[in-house]
């Protein structure tokens, strides 16, 4: 599966998807620190890429309609931040996304579980 990390997060949060066998670009490997938020996602879908990031506004489904998309991760993670919590939610991501089929899908991803958006009981 083909990964782009956001830039809120770091060289080991790259080694667990690495280590689970996947594609990983990262925003600051392409350049693309500080990038807005539209053009990013839109790299992200020509790319064929699933975004995983701890930016809550990739979750606004009317900004970013999950159908026009691969897959927007948002890792929902404790104020304040730290990594065990980013790792933990990564390992959730990881394992839920075993054999699934994500074009098209918000997942919010919790310290438990994945909650994903669905636009027909919204």
């Amino acid at each position: 599966m083909r990964f782009k990390l956001y830039e809120n997060l770091g060289r080991q949060a790259i080694d667990l998807f690495l280590e689970a066998g996947h594609d990983i670009a990262t925003v600051a490997e392409q350049e693309l620190q500080g990038a807005a938020d539209n053009r990013l996602i839109n790299i992200c879908r020509d790319e064929g890429r699933v975004l995983v990031t701890l930016d809550l506004d990739f979750s606004n489904v009317l900004r970013f309609p999950p159908e026009m998309y691969m897959v927007i991760a948002v890792l929902r993670v404790p104020n304040p931040v730290d990594l065990s919590s980013i790792h933990e939610r990564i390992r959730v991501l990881l394992k839920g996304a075993k054999g699934e089929e994500l074009a098209g899908r918000l997942w919010i991803i919790e310290a438990d579980r994945i909650r994903q958006y669905d636009p027909d009981h919204s």
